[in-house]
């Protein structure tokens, strides 16, 4: 485990959700009539599930139709708009609402580009489609805020994503979503993981301990998903077939809170026979301000770093692991202390194997998954970047139309310390736009009483809502003229929100000898949904606006070849990380500490790379003159090991490699494939199995020894 008890916060997290569910409930009092919540069962997929495919004739469906129909998977037809006959044998429809009339699904696998991905999903909530699994990245954060308001007012239709890799039933022989077939087997552990590539770890781990996988359900990657931990785990926990669960979790919202809360409450409720839990949080040493690939792994306002959550989590009852490739033997020996007998969970998972005639381990893997046009193709490059965060100085340009219908003005004056803390950003549990507002600006009393007043997308804030967040403020005592100009300047935010497809604005306001609102431009974060303009070309006005000239050169340099690369800043970092999957890179440089070792960066290859992608991020590593050796981890899910081995071949033939020793750990998909390429490539190189083992290599190589 790792040391992290020093960190627990049970009294502040306490205080934190009073607060907090406060806020909620007049935002969440619909929910008795007209329920998302209940629609959490459709989660339920397996043999008799009838899935169709949006976008069906699409190249990428085509290839992900056919590999999961030969898994078993209960595929009934699909749409492609304007079109109407056969494809694959199967049905194919011109419009969702004749599908859903003649093919009567029970879920739908959107696999439309993600320019067109909200309004695909809109489509499948209005056609009542029990269950959406939305598999593409880069769609408009507002277009999910959109889809996220309409699905809080029905409860028929459940979504799965965005940018996830979908859900999967191995006992159930029902995949919906891109995961790389070879790593599952039939069983008895419920996952739910953030990240796609951790996931897929973890899912080897459990398999290779015997135990398999009941239902494993891909949250993604995003600042918004439809379905989250606690959604999960309400599944998990009545599901008979689940016997244990996983929680794969990173930094950046509040999702493993959440989950900390439920986890929590399930063990009073059910005592000893509560299923055993085991997590993960990867991002521990993520630096703070970053976002680390995913869209949604960055730190928030008010919101709780990786540590904090893991602490969380422990205190809750969870099992802590430091690596995804230790869950198998964790969960063995946690189900061996709930009393359940391990043996009988093992052979039945082997029989659910044998009698399907499938291995994971063993099976010809399947070819990888080509992903949607969202993340491949011509445009795949431009679209790494994440996010686009306006300085202080360039802010006051975009706000001021909106800052002129506040009254409120405008100083480039720090603010004193009595000043109040106000803005909009997105409250990622109740997937929608929030007022942030807290009475103090002061950093040791800002997380604890910052507080969230969630809002419909649609409609905006209502003036109840302002109201409360100004009482919280502790401004409804202020001179008439601040306190209008409060409620102007809070809902003139909102509106920009919206309009300009914000993530998050924010600053600190004071009142002055005048008795007005002051708004303080040195305090101002203006943050825009990168994917507004990548995947749409929205707000090109504002994409403008970015400076190029002030980001780090490898940075820049990695974004145009479709790699998501951060610099790290420590001093001591000696050793370069090259990662498929951030959640995996994250998760890479938090495992390495706990060996002794520094990364000097944050590389996420992409789940699609290249010979060609991995020799540039070795240029891009050997740029750092810190580095004294490379630490390439791979594991193969949608990336192929032969294909990462020849890559590492590539880099040492073509690239000067000055003398920097390299480590290479291949697990998954080919991965025998690829350790034998490096075993037998006569270079320098050293190829390992395990984490541990190489993680220790790489420390002792780093250090000279």
């Amino acid at each position: 485990m790792v040391p992290l008890r020093s960190n627990p916060a049970s009294l502040a997290l306490r205080s934190r959700n009073k607060v907090r569910n406060a806020s909620r409930r007049a935002f969440s009092s619909s929910r008795t009539q007209c329920s998302y919540d209940d629609t959490v069962q459709n989660l339920r997929i397996g043999k008799h599930t009838r899935v169709i495919y949006q976008g069906f004739t699409g190249r990428v469906a085509t290839g992900n139709a056919k590999d999961s129909l030969a898994y078993g998977t209960n595929i009934v037809g699909g749409v492609t708009p304007g079109k109407e006959g056969e494809h694959l044998g199967l049905p194919l429809l011109p419009n969702l609402r004749r599908a859903k009339e003649e093919l009567k699904p029970d879920a739908t696998a959107v696999f439309v580009a993600a320019p067109q991905c909200g309004k695909a999903i809109e489509e499948a909530i209005a056609a009542e489609i029990p269950l959406i699994v939305s598999v593409a990245e880069h769609i408009p954060l507002h277009d999910i805020m959109r889809v996220s308001s309409i699905l809080r007012t029905q409860s028929a239709s459940r979504l799965v994503g965005a940018n996830a890799p979908g859900i999967i039933s191995p006992i159930g022989s029902c995949r919906i979503g891109f995961q790389p077939l070879p790593t599952f087997a039939p069983g008895h552990i419920g996952i739910v993981a953030k990240s796609g590539t951790l996931s897929y770890e973890t899912v080897a781990s459990i398999t290779r301990s015997g135990l398999g996988q009941s239902l494993c359900i891909g949250m993604g990657g995003d600042i918004i998903a439809g379905t989250n931990m606690v959604d999960a785990l309400r599944v998990f926990e009545s599901d008979p077939e689940t016997e244990g669960i996983v929680l794969v979790g990173e930094v950046g919202g509040r999702a493993e809170e959440d989950a900390a809360e439920w986890i929590k409450e399930y063990r009073k409720r059910v005592g000893e026979k509560a299923k055993p839990i085991a997590a993960l949080v990867g991002g521990i040493h993520a630096p703070e301000g970053r976002i680390m690939g995913h869209a949604g792994a960055w730190k928030g306002a008010g919101e709780r770093t990786a540590r904090e959550k893991y602490g969380v989590l422990e205190e809750a009852g969870a099992t802590m692991v430091q690596h995804p490739e230790d869950f198998g033997g964790v969960m063995k020996t946690l189900l061996s202390q709930s009393g359940r007998d391990v043996k009988k969970i093992v052979g039945d998972a082997q029989r659910q194997q044998q009698k399907r005639g499938y291995h994971t381990m063993r099976r010809r893997p399947v070819a990888p998954v080509q992903l949607p046009a969202s993340r491949t193709g011509s445009n795949a490059f431009v679209q790494q970047r994440r996010g686009l965060l306006l300085g202080p100085d360039q802010a006051s340009a975009p706000l001021k139309p909106y800052l002129s219908q506040s009254g409120v003005s405008l100083s480039d004056s720090e603010p004193p310390k009595d000043a109040f803390h106000l803005g909009v950003t997105v409250d990622r549990t109740e997937r929608s736009p929030c007022l942030v507002v807290s009475p103090s600006t002061q950093p040791s009393q800002l997380p604890e009483r910052l507080r969230h007043f969630p809002y419909d997308w649609r409609e905006g804030p209502p003036d109840a809502t302002v109201q409360s967040a100004i009482a919280h403020m502790q401004l409804d005592a202020a001179p008439p003229a601040a306190l209008a100009q409060a409620t102007a300047l809070l809902q003139a935010l909102a509106k920009m929100y919206k309009e300009k497809e914000a993530v998050t604005l924010s600053g600190s306001v004071s009142i002055n000898d005048e008795g007005n609102l002051i708004l303080h431009q040195p305090t101002l974060t203006l943050q825009f949904d990168d994917a507004a303009y990548r995947s749409t070309k929205r707000q090109q006005d504002i994409h403008d606006l970015r400076r190029k000239t002030r980001e780090v050169p490898e940075e820049l340099e990695a974004e145009t070849h479709g790699i998501v690369f951060v610099k790290l800043s420590d001093p001591a970092a000696n050793i370069g990380t090259l990662v498929n999957g951030a959640g995996l890179a994250m998760n890479t440089i938090d495992a390495l500490r706990l060996h002794g070792g520094k990364a000097t960066n944050f590389l996420d290859t992409g789940g699609k790379a290249t010979s060609e992608t991995v020799k540039k991020s070795f240029e891009l590593i050997l740029q750092d003159e810190r580095v004294k050796v490379i630490f390439v981890n791979i594991f193969g899910g949608l990336t192929d090991g032969g294909m990462i081995a020849e890559g590492v071949l590539l880099a040492f033939r073509e690239v000067e490699m000055k003398g920097v020793p390299v480590v290479v750990r291949i697990r998954g998909t080919n991965e025998g494939k690829g350790q034998k390429i490096i075993a037998e490539s006569g270079l320098s190189l050293e190829a390992f199995d395990g984490f541990a083992e190489a993680a220790k290599r790489v420390v002792e190589l780093a250090n000279g020894r």
